[in-house]
């Protein structure tokens, strides 16, 4: 988007089709399951009256999910309004009446563009269009436009373009050049590097190509995993809702200095470090994309070779943001996508970051029920932790340093050789040592290591 900024009217709709208190739609059930871990086979009369498990998000904290979305697309936000109806109007989605008088503000305070906080079908887009006389952006576009202007890796950039052309093709008939070519606004940004044409046959190649990219991506990924996985060094993924801080907390834990930013999808392609954990053993750690709710499914399908990261780790950091209410909520929205991924049985570790922003007696006694509910639980609580300040980093590192299994760690009692000085380094860089003797010639050590560490050394062993 070019400067100066586009100005954007937000229209949010909370659709009432059960009295005041208003109905469950499939996603919230479906989030309230997985927070609960409700089983499938419930019947759905008896969800639709269960009360709430968790919180859910309302119309006005949608819509401020939608401004933080606008402002990480690059908008100036001109003006918002919230339309309460009883259902959706199938030709418009908020009714014609309503679409005039928001046309009268939104030309008053000279918006470029309407957008919606709602998927609209090719068709409710081209009828609001003529009613507005102004370009009309739904969510899943907007979430595509900022993937489009945060991808810098190639197979990021392939990723986008994909989601982009499948999103494209059903609004084909009726759209203009416009849809076909690289712009400047919200939405225009044309799926990836050529221009293209408004027809199917090209559009379609287009796709296969892309996708024949990303399957050379999805070879190359597997080979370097599999030299990965032919050492026993284990991954760690980094998950959670946008914005929740898994950046900086990748950054404290890797010092990577991978971008981390307040705005929505900062991180888009992903990164892998390597972090040494208390017991001296590395494992790498991965930096993924954020989800979000009503994640457009085309995105998941397009970054299937990104979240391939996800479903191989052998541990799932799950990181909330302890400071939102709607954190419970949206972890069940992190559910969602995961069982999506087919990741939901994954060994998990929930962190709650951000403490720093919690009142301070709140945040330590957190700290301090979680650790009594870990010994408790043997293990199992969450941990909180605040990456910005470096709280409770030590203790998260320690909670994965026992919750991974490859190259298992071992006490043993050694008696190596005073000139076998690489050996005795090694040990020295590589394992914890609990005590040291010199005696005729050799070390006597007590150490802790990992079993490939122990492979190296066996010959000094002692029983």
């Amino acid at each position: 988007m070019e400067d100066p900024r586009e100005r954007a009217f937000l229209v949010g709709i909370d659709v009432r089709t059960r009295g005041r208190g208003g109905a469950l739609t499939a996603q919230a059930q479906a989030a309230r399951d997985a927070a609960s871990g409700s089983e499938s086979a419930r019947s759905t009369a008896s969800a639709r009256t269960a009360k709430p498990s968790v919180p859910e998000f309302d119309a006005e904290e949608s819509l401020a999910e939608l401004r933080s979305l606008a402002e990480s697309a690059g908008a100036e936000i001109a003006g918002e309004i919230l339309q309460h109806r009883d259902r959706f109007d199938p030709a418009t989605l908020i009714g014609s009446g309503k679409l005039e008088e928001i046309a009268g503000t939104a030309a008053s305070v000279s918006a470029d563009l309407l957008l919606f906080d709602h998927d609209l079908s090719p068709s409710q887009q081209r009828n609001i269009e003529k009613i507005v006389h102004r370009r009309v952006i739904d969510r899943t576009q907007l979430i595509l436009d900022i993937f489009a202007r945060h991808a810098r890796t190639r197979e990021g950039q392939l990723q986008v373009e994909l989601a982009q052309l499948q999103y494209l093709l059903p609004r084909l008939a009726g759209r203009g050049i416009e849809m076909s070519q690289l712009g400047g606004g919200i939405g225009t940004r044309g799926p990836g590097e050529t221009q293209l044409e408004t027809d199917r046959r090209r559009i379609y190649r287009r796709i296969r190509h892309v996708e024949q990219q990303l399957e050379n991506v999805r070879r190359i990924r597997s080979q370097q995993r599999q030299r990965r996985e032919s050492v026993p060094v284990a991954t760690v993924a980094l998950v959670g809702y946008t914005n929740a801080g898994k950046s900086t907390l990748f950054n404290a834990l890797t010092r990577a200095g991978v971008l981390s930013s307040p705005k929505m999808f900062a991180t888009l392609d992903p990164t892998i470090r390597a972090v040494t954990l208390p017991s001296k053993r590395k494992v790498l750690l991965s930096d993924t994309v954020g989800f979000i709710r009503n994640l457009p499914h085309t995105l998941v399908s397009a970054f299937r070779a990104t979240l391939e990261e996800v479903q191989r780790a052998s541990l799932i950091l799950h990181v909330s943001d302890a400071s939102s209410r709607l954190s419970a909520e949206q972890d069940a929205q992190v559910e969602l996508v995961l069982k999506e991924l087919e990741a939901g049985k994954k060994p998990r570790l929930r962190v709650m970051n951000k403490v720093d922003l919690l009142d301070e007696e709140v945040a330590q006694k957190l700290m301090n029920d979680a650790r009594r509910e870990e010994a408790h639980r043997n293990g199992s609580a969450p941990i909180y932790v605040s990456a910005v300040e470096g709280t409770g980093l030590d203790h998260l590192l320690a909670r994965i340093d026992a919750m991974i299994g490859e190259d298992r760690i071992s006490r043993v009692h050694v008696r190596v050789p005073q000139k076998e000085g690489k050996a005795l380094a090694m040990l020295e860089a590589k394992a914890r040592i609990y005590s040291r003797a010199y005696r005729d010639g050799a070390v006597e050590l007590e150490v802790e290591a990992p079993e490939s560490v122990v492979r190296r050394i066996r010959e000094w062993v002692v029983a």
